[in-house]
């Protein structure tokens, strides 16, 4: 299982890149993430609504309630203009996480 603070860390890179894919609500959010994550992420709505609060006030969503073909309305989350390049943004800096812990776990630290 991954850590708290990672995944909270992770949380705008994660949904941005979930809305690249198109408009989605929070619960579907959280069962892609969990599914291609193998259920390693496991985050909940208690983290999720939160993040999505927070990056629609940023104006990198936009949000919109529509009513569901399963039951109550549900609140469905888009990306901007703004959020596109948010996430370029946060695309290049894991990115640059990844390839420094990549190397370093490759082969030994020469500093």
């Amino acid at each position: 299982m991954i850590g708290k603070e990672l995944i909270a860390a992770s949380a705008t890179p994660l949904i941005l890149s979930v809305l690249r894919g198109g408009e989605s609500y929070g619960y579907e959010i959280i069962r892609t993430v969990r599914a291609l994550s193998n259920d390693r992420v496991d985050w909940s709505e208690g983290m999720v609504y939160p993040a999505l609060k927070r990056l629609e006030q940023r104006g990198l969503l936009s949000s919109r309630w529509a009513q569901s073909d399963e039951g109550p309305r549900r609140k469905y989350y888009a990306l901007t203009e703004r959020g596109r390049a948010a996430l370029v943004e946060e695309q290049s800096r894991w990115m640059t996480v990844h390839t420094t812990l990549q190397a370093l776990w490759e082969g030994p630290c020469t500093t």
